[in-house]
């Protein structure tokens, strides 16, 4: 495990982490809007937008899986700072070809995915550093777990604000030239105010071959009842919202909005919300956190945007609502983190988060296809319909079992030494 001076109170490398993050985030934002209200555009194909998507996803899941046991080999810092320079390269090119020599569909999914691989190791990365910057700011992990959410939030917020401006100003495909330079921030910021030594754990397996290291961090995750149960229903509800922001929103938009450009704000709403539901929980989350507060969160986060999408209601509806949901988003990840870094070991975090990372991601890419195919076939309504009713059955699931009592860990902060 790694070794922690506490004697001595550093709150400068966790701020430098969460200002790494919230510059990375808000890039990421910005291309989520941009991508799939380019593909739109550009074909008018709902299904082409859904295989847009799929490019989008698979590569959470490829680089989730393979990505931990890179991490935990290579170090957090050194990791985290590689991938932002990789990703921002690849996101660089898409405007750069279509301002050129142009930018057919094959080479703007073969970037897109690109992007996604080495992005998705770099947002573990960031993940993993936060028990022990929190323990060297001599935070407690809930509320640094809380502010870490609420800065997530934070990007999504203004990165799909700012998203929903650029593509109306610029286009789609220039709006990328922001979130390139944003990923040479984030890099830039990790490698400045974190200090080398938390580059990477101190371990006892170092010459452990790599396939062994990834198939220690899956098989620990399936030996834990809690993180199981969390990656099979946030595996589905993820592949619905995934195809609510790569398919069902940017239809919506395009619908309401020249250029599509009130998906932007419609993000923004979003991210607003969270990011004061994610405040609150960092203040209070340790009190608060259990079973009850996480169905709560889930359900009003997930279904009501759904229904107000497939009633058509009056676009500032559709806003405030989304601000709402936004709202009981923002205790979910910083609920969950705590607990699974209660239930992680410290050597083989990155695999986990790692795999887990995977895990939930595993649906994300059929989410985008089968929405784009429903939609073409069925049309705009069954499919919201369908994804409301299926997002309301699934939040339930935690009411049942002792498995999910886990989540009652956030509350407290586990020693783990």
């Amino acid at each position: 495990m790694t070794i922690i001076d506490t004697t001595t109170r550093s709150l400068t490398p966790l701020i430098g982490l969460l200002a790494a993050e919230l510059i990375s985030k808000a890039g990421n934002a910005i291309t989520m809007v941009a991508v799939p209200l380019y593909v739109l555009g550009s074909t008018g194909s709902a299904l082409a937008t859904g295989v847009a998507g799929v490019f989008a996803t698979v590569p959470v899941v490829v680089g989730g899986a393979l990505g931990g046991a890179v991490i935990d080999r290579f170090g957090y810092r050194t990791s985290s700072i590689l991938a932002d320079l990789a990703s921002g390269v690849t996101v660089l090119l898409i405007p750069v070809f279509a301002l050129t020599s142009g930018l057919p569909f094959w080479l703007l999914l073969l970037l897109v995915f690109l992007s996604g691989l080495l992005d998705t190791p770099g947002d573990t990365a960031k993940t993993v550093l936060l028990p022990e910057l929190a323990a060297r700011a001599r935070v407690p992990l809930a509320r640094a777990a809380g502010a870490q959410s609420a800065v997530q939030r934070s990007a999504s917020m203004v990165g799909a604000s700012t998203a929903g401006i650029l593509v109306a100003l610029a286009g789609a495909t220039n709006s990328l030239l922001v979130n390139a330079a944003t990923f040479a921030v984030s890099a830039l910021l990790i490698a400045v105010f974190l200090p080398r030594s938390v580059a990477r754990p101190l371990r006892e397996d170092a010459d452990t071959p790599y396939l062994r290291e990834l198939a220690d961090g899956i098989r620990f995750l399936l030996t834990q009842p809690l993180l199981r149960s969390v990656v099979l229903m946030v595996m589905i509800t993820n592949a619905i919202d995934i195809a609510g922001i790569t398919v069902i929103k940017p239809i919506f938009a395009t619908a309401h909005s020249d250029s599509g450009s009130l998906l932007g704000f419609m993000i923004g709403c979003f991210g607003a919300g969270a990011l004061a539901g994610s405040a609150l929980f960092a203040v209070w989350g340790h009190k608060l956190a259990g079973r009850s507060l996480f169905v709560w969160s889930f359900f009003f986060a997930g279904v009501p945007p759904y229904v107000t999408m497939l009633l058509d209601a009056p676009i500032s509806v559709v806003l405030v609502v989304f601000a709402l949901s936004g709202l009981a988003a923002g205790a979910i990840n910083p609920m969950l983190s705590t607990a699974m870094y209660g239930l992680t070991p410290v050597a083989m975090r990155a695999r986990i988060f790692g795999a887990m990372t995977a895990g939930v991601a595993a649906a994300m890419p059929l989410g985008s296809f089968f929405a784009g195919l429903a939609i073409a076939w069925l049309g705009f309504g069954p499919t919201v319909l369908f994804c409301a009713v299926l997002y309301a059955v699934l939040t339930l699931l935690p009411l049942v079992g002792s498995r999910w009592e886990g989540l009652d860990a956030a509350r407290s902060e586990p020693d783990r030494g």
